[in-house]
């Protein structure tokens, strides 16, 4: 007998579009006014037409196998976050940032109640939960407007004048991270720094310079300086000084943060594509329009240690005294070390550091270099801050941090960690409504964040959503304030790893304090025996005059992992 071969059911979908559209020309020859039947032609032609295409092409499995009916699979998938972020996630799933998270920061920015009913939603008999103690003896606060001066602290009697802070400056503990005019569109720009100039906080140009969206509300500023030298470049790259000093002296920029590395892409420079290159954006990085706008991954204008904190005095000098700092995230301990032994040869400190934890964003990143490349904000502000102390520099160096701080307690546990003030770059997007679509990369953001297209971005409403980064902060500041009172403190400074106790199994729980490095001060100034192993490993491997370890053995680098936990 021949074999029979069944009619493959994958097919049935293509072959009932083939019947129909068969169906809807008898109808037309057979009732040439009824018009139904030729928009059943029509509809039919295009779905039987897909599925010849799809019977063809090369490209995709699915759709030779499933013809027609295999695009359901490509439109279910494309509508698959969406789906699960409004109807299948619980309050405590997602990433980077939770629902519950989320809500909080719109209930804050809306000036809505973000009071909670019927208890914490945390397992607090997990692993990792932490709480700060409270105090019997509670204080009372006038406001939550909790402020810092960074730069004018003392100086070596031989300092140069003219390398001194003389415009110190009086920030907020919390302010808008890094976040560039290229990456955000000009309406979000616009309502980042109203909110900033209404809310009396700073807000951080990231490294595609000052945009004119910028200066439109006259908001505080905190200008980074990027490997490009956008807004202070010559033609070919390099640093330019006349360029800086023109924008540094402006009265809105406040402070001047060279940026070693972003915690979401350490060491990994950037091209902005020549299509993206728009006359706005040229302007404000002083680039060519049209053409590849190029981020080199390492700065030009220094190459060791000493000669980046020369840069340091060099640009505090060239902005009239303002204060100066820089920003990067943690990597090989040696190359940090060796910054610091720049300081103590040189004398020359900056006026701040801010460090940024690899758990990060960015509007896009390689894979590999979101997940596992760079120290989280924990490991390196811990051995930032405890290094400074160790070396008796701790006094003249403020420490600003960044990567995923939401909750005034995410600020105060930074705190407690050693930093002075926190930065906040996707809690202030949020803020302007930023619903975590995760489409930042492709100019396609719903809400009009972050893209350049002019109708999308005309959804983002300038003065209300200016009203809710002020909100947001006020709010978060004003929560924070709650946390110091119960605390028995006067302010977010005082807080420290003392305060803050962390579940270490179901019948354990310890003091931060006693899990997390802490240096004695002027500790790193004689034998290290007794110190953590980091500085034992690493300190004698650091050079001033070089980045590159001082000691390479026949098989790589002597030394074993770091951990910053004691």
């Amino acid at each position: 007998m021949p074999t029979i071969i069944p009619f493959p059911a994958r097919y049935s979908a293509f072959v009932l579009c083939v019947l129909g559209l068969v169906a809807c020309l008898a109808l037309v020859l057979a009732s040439p006014h009824l018009w139904l039947a030729w928009i059943g032609v029509a509809a039919f032609a295009v779905l039987t037409g897909t599925g010849v295409h799809d019977l063809r092409q090369a490209r995709h499995a699915i759709l030779r196998n499933y013809p027609v009916i295999g695009h359901l699979r490509f439109l279910l998938e494309f509508i698959r976050p969406e789906i699960r972020q409004y109807f299948i996630e619980s309050d405590a799933e997602a990433a980077p940032f939770s629902r519950a998270q989320r809500s909080l920061v719109y209930q804050r920015a809306k000036g809505e109640p973000d009071n909670r009913p019927f208890g914490t939603q945390l397992n607090v008999s997990a692993a990792g939960y932490e709480w700060i103690n409270h105090s019997m003896q509670p204080t009372k606060l006038a406001n939550h407007d909790f402020r810092i001066v960074i730069g004018g602290t003392s100086q070596p009697a031989d300092a140069n004048p003219a390398q001194v802070c003389t415009q110190p400056y009086s920030a907020s503990v919390f302010n808008i991270s890094a976040m560039s005019f290229g990456a955000l569109s000009a309406n979000a720009i616009l309502a980042l720094n109203q909110g900033a100039q209404m809310g009396g906080f700073a807000h951080d140009t990231g490294e595609g310079s000052i945009s004119q969206h910028h200066r439109v509300h006259g908001g505080d500023l905190i200008w980074e300086i990027g490997s490009g030298y956008f807004g202070c470049r010559n033609d070919d790259g390099t640093f330019n000084a006349e360029r800086f000093t023109a924008n540094a002296r402006d009265p809105q920029v406040k402070m001047i943060e060279i940026k070693l590395s972003q915690g979401a892409k350490p060491g990994h420079g950037g091209v902005l594509p020549a299509p993206k290159v728009t006359a706005e954006i040229a302007a404000a990085r002083g680039v060519p329009v049209g053409v590849d706008c190029i981020s080199p991954a390492s700065h030009s204008a220094f190459s060791t240690p000493t000669e980046m904190m020369h840069f340091v005095a060099r640009l505090r000098e060239l902005s009239g005294g303002k204060p100066t700092g820089f920003k990067f995230c943690l990597g090989h301990p040696w190359e940090w070390f060796g910054i610091v032994k720049a300081m103590q040869a040189t004398g020359i400190t900056p006026d701040f550091i801010v460090v940024d934890g690899a758990e990060g964003g960015t509007g896009a990143a390689p894979v590999e270099f979101s997940d596992h490349v760079g120290a989280p904000l924990q490991e390196g502000l811990l051995l930032v801050h405890n290094t400074l102390i160790g070396v008796n520099l701790r006094h003249r160096i403020k420490i600003g941090c960044a990567a995923k701080v939401i909750t005034a307690f995410d600020v105060a546990r930074m705190m407690a960690l050693g930093a002075d003030w926190c930065n906040a770059a996707r809690g202030f997007m949020m803020a302007l409504g930023c619903i975590q679509a995760q489409s930042c990369h492709t100019g396609h953001c719903p809400t009009g964040v972050t893209t350049q297209d002019p109708v999308r971005q005309q959804a983002l409403v300038v003065p209300t959503k200016a009203d809710r980064v002020r909100n947001f902060h006020r709010s978060t500041l004003h929560a924070l304030q709650e946390l110091v009172q119960a605390a028995g403190l006067d302010h977010p400074q005082q807080i420290t790893a003392h305060h803050i106790v962390r579940r270490i199994s179901d019948t354990e729980v310890r003091l931060l304090s006693n899990l997390v490095m802490q240096v004695q001060p002027g500790a790193l100034l004689g034998p290290l025996d007794n110190q953590h192993t980091v500085f034992r490993t690493y300190w004698p491997l650091a050079s001033a005059q070089s980045f590159q370890p001082v000691t390479q053995g026949p098989h790589g680098l002597l030394a074993p992992g770091f951990a910053m936990a004691a």
